[in-house]
């Protein structure tokens, strides 16, 4: 029986010649990640046995989740693995002044790319799959180990086919079609499986699209979510990725659990209302908002920016309505300035901040208040995520974020422009 792309890419790092679904084995580790929330946990585990980093090149520590530092605790957690990073001498820190959401940052720096086998103790690690890479969230311990050792233990998922058809219309983007599909499979329809995209469809996704499907593949359940390696993979990877791109296709007789066939060009703008991802809608009553949050791991990259502004430009956020736009990384906030982005949300009435993941985990820069409502381009919508237990959250497009925004009520892109 033939292999789908994660179990070629899990045999190679196991140094097997071939895995099957449910196999488990120990595989080599191209990357390991925390941040400020996760490396702590893992810092003190690594200290009770005495252990130290296997191989420093191979560690990426990433301040983001409440950097800058919101309160003493989470100045505690930063300090902690601010030494720990001195002490074992970690390449990639990154910090205040250097920082950025983990999960824009490390595919940015050329940390991940195609045929990477990485974890990382945060959930949304599944994102590098965009690039061909296998990555996937594990618990702190986990991560530990794999500093440690530089290896890690798998059940080898079965997969999940996407077939993606056709293009996505205008104001549809990569948010929409994992909103579509988580709406449904549901939040455990993909409950550790690999979900892998294919079709023609592929090549109409840009790299941001992609990021996207792929930081969202959690929310089904999955162990990861992965595209093949095309030509967008490769000239992002381009002068960028530090190791050499290794490619694996799946078999033509790779074995699915399922199959589901995907027509881009049928999508609509698609909304998560509370109180899970799964919870889709493509038609609303009128529903009056608060908050605009446009930014995090899944949608604050440049083209998130841009298609924001696209909206925003020469109008203003409604009166009553907080509209907080956060760049991923130093680098997509140096471009938006560069292309007057920056301008754009701040005269439209919106807030600019530093990277963060901030709002997205009720951390900081934008935390609800009982009954508020939220649109929010984040990836989680669960009951409290973003502050009071009785505020909502509407997951949606950078698209309908910012139309949101301008209209102080749920809407799309059309109804602005």
């Amino acid at each position: 029986m033939g292999m789908t792309m994660t179990q070629k890419i899990l045999a190679a790092h196991a140094g097997l010649p071939a895995v099957e679904a449910g196999q488990l084995i120990e595989a080599e580790l191209d990357l390991t990640l925390a941040n400020d929330i996760t490396a702590p946990v893992a810092i003190k585990e690594l200290e009770k046995i005495g252990g130290h980093v296997k191989d420093k090149e191979k560690v990426a520590l990433v301040m983001d989740h409440f950097t800058p530092n919101k309160d003493i605790k989470s100045a505690c957690q930063v300090k902690c693995t601010r030494e720990f990073a001195a002490r074992e001498e970690i390449v990639h820190f990154f910090d205040v002044g250097n920082m950025g959401i983990e999960h824009a940052l490390l595919p940015e720096q050329g940390l991940v790319g195609a045929g990477d086998c990485v974890i990382g103790a945060d959930s949304h690690t599944c994102t590098y799959g965009a690039l061909g890479a296998f990555s996937t969230g594990v618990g702190s311990t986990d991560l530990a180990a794999g500093m440690m050792t530089g290896k890690a233990w798998f059940k080898v998922p079965a997969a999940i086919k996407f077939e993606l058809k056709g293009a996505l219309p205008p104001f549809v983007t990569g948010k929409d079609l994992i909103l579509h599909i988580i709406g449904k499979i549901g939040v455990d329809g993909a409950l550790y499986r690999s979900m892998e995209f294919t079709g023609e469809g592929v090549s109409s996704l840009t790299m941001d699209d992609r990021f996207t499907v792929c930081n969202m593949a959690i929310e089904a359940g999955a162990k990861n979510g992965i595209f093949p390696v095309d030509e967008t993979a490769r000239a992002y990877m381009k002068d960028r990725f530090r190791r050499a791109v290794k490619v694996y296709e799946a078999d033509p007789d790779a074995e699915y659990a399922e199959t589901y066939s995907v027509d881009l060009s049928e999508l609509k703008p698609t909304v998560a209302f509370p109180h899970l991802p799964e919870n889709t809608k493509t038609e609303w009553e009128t529903l009056p908002i608060h908050q605009a949050v446009i930014g995090s791991c899944t949608n604050g990259r440049i083209s998130d920016l841009r298609q924001a502004a696209e909206i925003l430009n020469g109008k203003k956020v409604a009166k009553g309505v907080r509209c907080i736009v956060i760049p991923a990384t130093q680098e997509i906030y140096l471009q938006a300035l560069k292309e007057g982005l920056i301008e754009t949300f701040i005269r439209a009435g919106a807030i600019v901040s530093t990277p963060t993941c901030g709002p997205c985990l009720g951390g900081h820069m934008g935390i609800l208040a009982d009954k508020e409502r939220c649109v929010s381009t984040t990836n989680r919508n669960f009951v409290g995520r973003m502050g009071h237990i009785s505020s909502e959250i509407y997951l949606a497009s950078p698209y309908t974020a910012a139309a949101s925004a301008v209209l102080g009520r749920l809407a799309t892109a059309t109804e602005v422009l």
